[in-house]
């Protein structure tokens, strides 16, 4: 069975493709490429999936059979927490088990570098041909016993307070309803407000863990989040705000009181807004599917904008420059100055409530005069195209090769090619098809100035795809 390492790590069905025996073949090529990097000390957590200590002590083994020192996270870990555990205690690298907001069925192994973030594609690209080289391993290592294990609970908290306005989040008074979705994040945020004495009082939301996480997909977004916006239904927006949090705790959903849940996009726009007025100096960067809203608004306010293609280790290179005041994706991972260069949903849950604090009124009516400032009206959504196998999704992507001079009843007014096919259409609006790294799904993101102009982009973009997929006459 391929191993395969996409945008960030690799994912598989558990007992089909994930198997102990493949696992300790991807643990044996990662435990070799650190070994020829010079070794050291790594960390190993999970999530809440299905027998997250299992796979973790079955990798934790052949780490410590390839001679290295090896640490366990002793319960289910967010992925940030991770990530400023690799950094905070000087290791050479870490094991993320978790398949992040795939359902319950899926687990996955992610890698984390010495500086506390994404793994580079080099690191990927090393780990991904020593796999290649290896047998799968149905039996574990002769040395058996158990391991040190880790905790920085106390220093992450400790961290979080020199990036937040701790006299800002004491001076709110309001309420807080965490939906974490059945994930590691559960107890986080409510826990660093008693930790840090904060007078709000916080909900919660399925804190349960549950491996299948409520028969579905933990991803924080508006079709998963009813019981969140249910207990949001009545609330004053000026001191209420709800957040979800993904299955490993890297994303973040906003939902107001009384309103639709924001998209990622919106969420965006708010927390570089509030960055801005705490004075935070430093470029945007974003990914080629993030809505035009935050470059316009970032250049209104005189910062420089960058693009990349997706993948959250494209933002991570950026971070790295360390002139970077925040980098964010479609799909609610945002990285913020200060902090590891990684996706947190737990700071940035709470940046947003620092937000709310400030705003003097709800975030929808900071949003909306946000859109009047970039002259930029904000209406998104995407679908996932299952096209069946690799010929039908090379047949699509051949179509997509000739730019079109008009799509949706308007004119094309430029193609963008940095990770797929964008094509800007009109004045307002703007169409993006990327194929997915490991699957045969294509996905389509929208753009436009409200929903119907959305919803015909993705009506168009459908046809487009029945036309490439129609059998050719001879």
């Amino acid at each position: 069975m391929p191993i395969t390492f996409g945008t960030d790590g690799w994912r598989a069905v558990i007992a089909d493709g994930f198997t102990l025996a493949t696992l300790r073949r991807a643990a044996r090529a990662y435990g070799q490429h650190l070994v020829a990097a010079g070794g050291g000390l790594v960390l190993v957590a999970h999530d809440t999936r299905f027998a997250g200590p299992m796979f973790q002590q079955a990798v934790a083994e052949v780490l410590r059979d390839e001679g290295l020192e090896v640490r366990l996270a002793p319960g289910a870990l967010p992925t940030p927490v991770l990530s400023f555990a690799v950094r905070t205690l000087g290791a050479v690298g870490g094991v993320m088990l978790t398949a992040s907001h795939n359902p319950g069925t899926y687990h996955g192994f992610k890698v984390k570098e010495a500086y506390g973030g994404t793994a580079t594609d080099a690191t990927y690209g090393d780990v991904s041909a020593r796999a290649a080289e290896l047998g799968d391993e149905p039996d574990p290592p002769a040395d058996r016993s158990g391991f040190e294990g880790f905790d920085v609970r106390e220093a992450y908290f400790d961290h979080l307070t020199t990036i937040l306005d701790l006299d800002a989040l004491h001076g709110w008074r309001g309420r807080v309803v965490h939906d974490a979705m059945h994930g590691a994040a559960a107890g986080w945020i409510d826990g660093f407000a008693v930790w840090a004495g904060l007078p709000w009082r916080v909900d919660a939301l399925r804190p349960e863990a549950d491996p299948m996480f409520g028969g579905g997909s933990p991803e924080p977004m508006p079709s998963t989040l009813a019981r969140l916006r249910d207990a949001m239904a009545g609330s004053d927006p000026r001191t209420s705000i709800g957040v979800a949090t993904d299955g490993d705790g890297d994303r973040l959903a906003v939902v107001p009181a009384g309103a639709a849940p924001f998209t990622a996009h919106a969420v965006f726009a708010l927390l570089l807004d509030h960055l801005d007025r705490r004075a935070a100096p430093g470029r945007v960067v974003k990914t080629v599917t993030v809505s035009r809203l935050v470059e316009r608004l970032a250049r209104a306010r005189g910062r420089s904008v960058s693009e990349t293609p997706v993948g959250f280790k494209y933002l991570v290179e950026a971070l790295l420059e360390g002139d970077v005041v925040l980098a964010g994706e479609e799909s609610g991972g945002f990285g913020v100055r200060g902090h590891v260069p990684e996706r947190d949903g737990i700071l940035n849950a709470l940046l947003m409530v620092e937000a709310l604090a400030h705003a003097g009124s709800g975030l929808p009516e900071r949003l909306a005069a946000l859109e009047v400032e970039a002259g930029w009206r904000h209406a998104y959504d995407r679908v996932d195209l299952v096209l069946g196998d690799a010929a039908a999704m090379a047949r699509v992507v051949t179509a997509l090769e000739h730019d079109p001079d008009d799509f949706a009843g308007l004119p094309v007014t430029s193609v963008e090619r940095r990770d797929g096919a964008k094509l800007n259409v009109g004045d307002d609006r703007w169409v993006m098809f990327r194929a997915s790294g490991t699957e045969p799904v294509l996905r389509v993101y929208a753009e436009g100035p409200d929903e119907v102009a959305v919803r015909g982009l993705l009506g168009a973009a459908r046809a487009l795809v029945e036309r490439a997929l129609q059998p050719t006459s001879r």
